[in-house]
């Protein structure tokens, strides 16, 4: 096991590959991408490669994930401890550790959400609401429980909450 080898590339940061994104990008941000990610680590170890193929499998349409959107993922996942990495030859096989199962197994409801969401054709319109609110619930979860954010943050989140909720009550 050779656990030094992943390093930060100049992949465009957390949030993926530059304008557009195609489709899983308006289907998932990277906190949902993420889940979805590990998940597919989860079924078998994967090299990052293997992942935007599986990705472009089941997303259809001929969209593929861009590695800079992945490969940082990854790279988050293995930093939290969610992932292992070993090497073969030049690539990274990817498997999940009993920290990244414990994460999914906790997030179980929305990880299964997301699994159907990418498998359904057409969902992205037909459910689009529906799918907003779930990316909603995991945004809030995901930045209310981070352990770094200001004592604040708790608050701010409440607030934008309000503003939605009365926005959405005055609509026709």
């Amino acid at each position: 096991m050779h656990e030094h080898h992943h390093h930060r590339g100049g992949h465009g940061g957390p949030h993926g590959g530059g304008p557009g994104g195609g489709r899983a990008a308006r289907m998932f941000d990277a906190g949902a991408m993420r889940y979805v990610v590990l998940q597919l680590i989860a079924e078998k170890p994967r090299h990052g490669y293997e992942i935007i193929k599986e990705l472009e499998g089941r997303i259809g349409g001929g969209y593929a994930p861009s590695p800079g959107a992945i490969y940082p993922l990854m790279a988050m996942l293995y930093d939290m401890g969610h992932v292992s990495i070993s090497t073969e030859g030049n690539k990274k096989l990817h498997a999940i550790t009993p920290e990244g199962q414990a994460f999914l197994d906790e997030n179980r409801q929305m990880v299964d959400a997301l699994m159907a969401k990418l498998s359904e054709p057409g969902s992205a319109t037909r459910d689009s609401l529906r799918s907003v609110m779930h990316e909603l619930k995991a945004i809030v979860i995901e930045k209310g429980r981070d352990p770094a954010a200001p004592p604040a943050r708790a608050e701010q989140i409440a607030a934008v909450l309000r503003r939605a909720a009365e926005e959405i009550r005055q609509l026709a």
